[in-house]
């Protein structure tokens, strides 16, 4: 990536405009909001007091749920502001306006050193409509800008990629820089054998990926209700499971593709199974599926069984590189998790290096305790995957060019 990063650019006395992906999940509790995690702010953290410690005034933009380009007090951006504060141990001013009278007032008595966040950029409507008019008047705001939001880097949006032609220079932060060196550089040749894990719901959002990602990987472990989808293609009963009914032919093109490379392309052997997929339901392990035993009638599958994970620890022990992205059943409920967390320990396990994909699998190694254990946390789920897949992120292209 030939782009300016953070340490190319003079700081000190100018006003640095940051985007950062500050969408961190709330709990409501009254008129309290609760961030239930914030491992997303703390990423911005080492851009942010890179900035500080170099004399910058920083004038942070991020967005926050889906107000729909109109103000909506339940997605202010207030409470992070408030939180941000405890994070960096200094005061963070906040405009309740994203761009006007404002924010330029508070801009103008920032000191060296100080932070400002502004309204949530999702509040104006020219934010995801990438209008000019919008950008340039956040440009007007500073006089250098930086893109540390990698989560929202597949976006075209104005204070993404449209404000990068209204200043001078536009750089990537350290988050963005970590995220494409792993996401992009480690996996651009990885370690041999490398293996794949991929998990969630449907085949349909990971075509490109698993199209991508066949070219380069040894083995590819299949999790998650996805699997279904290349049962039934196969003639396995998937029972009331949720299926991609339209998406057989694709799961049938992707197993004979990885055929024809020569990539292992494991489905799970067994599943556990349950009546109803809540809490305390009855759940059994099916034993090993196949045409002739698949997932019980009225039942549906909800997480790989003792066969497939003992099937993939072995996988992924001798594995180099890992790249994990998606769970592999229910693991929001306690009951359905096993398989998830009995993976995210073996990845943990590794001394290979280990990349977690962004997205939910990021949450199950939270939940599990191993952060600290794997190599790299991609903070991106939508714009991980299409890094993965190969795709140029329109918040990384705008960026000003090295010389």
């Amino acid at each position: 990536m030939n782009k300016l990063t953070l340490q190319d650019l003079e700081v000190r006395g100018k006003r640095v405009l940051v985007r950062v992906d500050f969408n961190v999940p709330v709990e409501e509790h009254g008129d309290h909001v609760h961030i239930t995690d914030d491992t997303r702010m703390r990423e911005s953290l080492p851009t942010i007091n890179f900035l500080r410690e170099h004399g910058a005034k920083t004038i942070l933009l991020a967005h926050f749920g889906r107000p729909k380009g109109q103000p909506v007090s339940k997605y202010s951006l207030r409470p992070v502001a408030d939180h941000l504060h405890t994070l960096i141990d200094h005061p963070v001013a906040f405009s309740h306006d994203t761009i006007g009278i404002i924010p330029e007032e508070i801009i103008a008595h920032m000191q060296e050193g100080d932070v400002t966040l502004l309204e949530n950029v999702r509040f104006q409507a020219g934010e995801e409509a990438n209008d000019p008019s919008f950008a340039e008047a956040l440009a007007r705001l500073g006089d250098l800008y930086v893109n540390d939001a990698f989560g929202a880097a597949h976006r075209a949006h104005a204070s993404t990629a449209g404000i990068t032609k209204f200043v001078d220079q536009s750089a990537m932060g350290f988050l963005m820089e970590k995220e494409l060196k792993f996401l992009r550089g480690e996996l651009e040749k990885p370690v041999q054998p490398f293996v794949v894990i991929m998990g969630g719901s449907k085949v349909s959002d990971k075509i490109g990926v698993l199209k991508a990602l066949m070219e380069k990987a040894d083995t590819i472990l299949i999790g998650g209700a996805m699997a279904n989808t290349f049962w039934k293609a196969q003639g396995i009963s998937v029972g009331a499971s949720k299926v991609e009914a339209d998406k057989l032919d694709l799961a049938r093109e992707l197993l004979a593709a990885a055929k024809a490379k020569g990539v292992k392309f494991l489905l799970p052997v067994d599943a556990l199974e349950t009546e109803e997929c809540k809490a305390g339901a009855r759940k059994r392990n099916t034993g090993k599926v196949s045409e002739a035993h698949g997932i019980s009638a009225g039942w549906q599958a909800v997480d790989i069984g003792h066969a497939t994970i003992a099937l993939y620890e072995d996988e992924i022990a001798k594995a180099k590189t890992i790249l994990w992205n998606g769970p592999v059943g229910v693991f929001e409920i306690p009951d359905f998790a096993e398989g998830t967390t009995a993976i995210a320990e073996a990845v943990a396990k590794s001394s290979g290096v280990t990349i977690i994909g962004g997205g939910d699998s990021v949450t199950a190694v939270n939940q599990a305790g191993l952060a600290e254990q794997m190599t790299f946390i991609s903070t991106g789920g939508g714009a991980s995957l299409e890094l993965l897949e190969g795709k140029e992120l329109p918040g990384v292209a705008a960026l000003t060019e090295k010389k």
